[in-house]
């Protein structure tokens, strides 16, 4: 493969959670593979779920997590906007990696978003004069055709930058050749031109008894399936859209492993409102007999050996949540009986013994659970750092995304927080996903719970991670027509692709 300069491609997809995350991370590790210097791009990014770069800025945990398919540093560039939800209407807004305010989902299209157009247009060019291809991942679906004069990540970004377009569709779901015809369909003459054809994900079965409808859909639209990829497991990583957990369901779909010791160890994540960055669980889940739970009633946490309290962007909504539905008193149980407690951002801060917000919640004065001795001020200026340190003998990296500024007045420190007894509480996300330290912690919960759990010795969440994505390029290398999908990447949507009526509304 030749590596040709400044190609691209946007992922689109019939819905969101199609797989465009993931199916993104595969291309891009696929041609780095193939020796391509490869960059992901998301435009406009709608997610809890942030990383902070080495540069101090945040941006999608997904396109992070694309970049490391890439096997290049993460920057602002990959991700200039980032709408964090704050309420069912409103969002923060994060431009080139800083928070610049709180906005309605109206104000946002319009006319704010259309703004931003300039910005993003940039980015994505710089990233192409850099690298040899850029692969930008879409949002939601394109055919949202009430959002089209505004649009900035799909068919705006597509038509400006003059990039081919792949449509995913989740085949899992049914229906997903009504949503290839119906995607193009709704799109107008001027988009349809740039949609080169389609992919279908999470396939189970004998791909002949598919292939009829293939050959009806190219017949129907005139545009190539560039590949079916099978469904397979475990693939579900750092995803934006959505928890992909039932709440009484294991954590992703993550299979446990057997223990090393005699025990099990069952962690309970409380699923608090406006849930951010839960992914810090997913090391614990990756560890051989840790069986990671989200839970939402105050009975489910009588069982579990160590109970996680995550971050959240609504720390006092998360607050009174928890006391509406006796899981604040459930929590106080454990501290008293000193039965492991974890607070992570929003979730250590909720732990302490009192919030003044006059900038997330603007509650104003709020009494905290009482639990660590930490007193927190929400700053209007957001902490976005990452921080490295030592705790339990251990080396430990992590990242901070916080309006809060927490006071410790006691207990003995943890990770710039604080511990006293079995609860434990920091700022650090990511900390988990240091090895050393994720097992040290066990072994003191597991010492307290009075669980005969072991941590594996050997046990690499990176190694886990570099697995994944290595699995993400092997479905696209093995299931999808690679040197069609170059040719696509290198040269654009093929010419002379018909048009397919009504096309969208005027």
């Amino acid at each position: 493969m030749s590596a040709g300069t400044g190609g691209g491609l946007l992922v689109a997809g019939t819905t969101s959670d199609a797989g465009k995350s993931v199916v993104t991370a595969g291309i891009c590790r696929w041609l780095v593979r193939q020796g391509v210097k490869v960059a992901p791009f998301k435009a406009q990014n709608m997610s809890l779920n942030s990383f902070v770069t080495r540069e101090g800025a945040e941006i999608g945990r997904a396109q992070a997590m694309q970049a490391q398919a890439a096997r290049v540093e993460p920057t602002a560039l990959m991700n200039p906007v980032l709408l964090k939800p704050g309420s069912d209407r409103s969002s923060q807004v994060v431009l080139m990696g800083k928070p610049v305010g709180e906005m309605s989902a109206r104000g946002y299209h319009g006319g704010r978003q259309e703004q931003l157009l300039g910005t993003v247009l940039e980015c994505l060019a710089e990233l192409r004069g850099t690298y040899d291809a850029v692969i930008c991942e879409g949002a939601g679906s394109p055919a949202e055709i009430n959002l089209r004069r505004t649009d900035i990540v799909n068919m705006g970004i597509a038509r400006n930058a003059r990039l081919p377009v792949l449509v995913v569709g989740d085949i899992d779901r049914g229906g997903v050749f009504a949503s290839f015809f119906g995607t193009v369909a709704l799109l107008s003459p001027e988009d349809q031109a740039f949609v080169a054809g389609f992919l279908v994900n999470k396939f189970r079965g004998d791909v002949s008894l598919l292939e009829p409808g293939l050959d009806m859909l190219k017949n129907l639209t005139g545009r190539h399936t560039y590949g079916v990829l099978p469904f397979q497991h475990g693939l579900g990583i750092d995803e934006e859209d959505g928890l992909r957990v039932s709440l009484r369901g294991s954590v992703r779909e993550s299979e446990v492993s057997s223990p090393v010791g005699e025990d099990i160890l069952r962690v309970a994540v409380c699923a608090i409102p406006l849930m951010s960055n839960f992914t810090d669980v997913d090391a614990l889940a990756a560890e051989p007999g840790v069986v990671v739970r989200f839970v939402d009633r105050a009975e489910e946490l009588v069982d579990a050996d160590l109970v996680v309290v995550p971050g959240t962007r609504g720390t006092v909504r998360a607050l009174e949540w928890l006391r509406e539905r006796g899981l604040a008193d459930a929590l106080a149980r454990r501290a008293a009986e000193g039965r492991p407690v974890l607070g992570v951002c929003g979730g250590f801060q909720i732990l302490g013994e009192h919030i003044e917000d006059e900038v997330e919640s603007r509650a104003g004065q709020v009494d905290g659970l009482g639990l660590l001795p930490v007193r927190v001020r929400f700053a209007r200026e957001k902490t976005l750092t990452r921080p490295v340190g030592e705790a339990l003998g251990e080396p430990v990296e992590g990242y901070e995304i916080h309006h809060g500024v927490a006071r410790v007045t006691g207990g003995t420190p943890f990770l710039d927080g604080c511990r006293v007894g079995e609860v434990w509480g920091t700022h650090w996300h990511g900390s988990l996903e240091s090895d050393g330290f994720r097992r040290a912690f066990l072994r003191e919960v597991a010492a307290a719970a009075g669980r005969r759990f072991v941590p594996a010795a050997d046990t690499s969440f990176g190694s886990l991670r570099e697995e994944q994505l290595d699995r993400l390029g092997d479905l696209i290398e093995e299931h999808a027509d690679t040197d069609a999908l170059w040719r696509l990447i290198e040269s654009g949507a093929p010419t002379g692709l018909p048009f397919i009526p009504p096309g969208a509304p005027a």
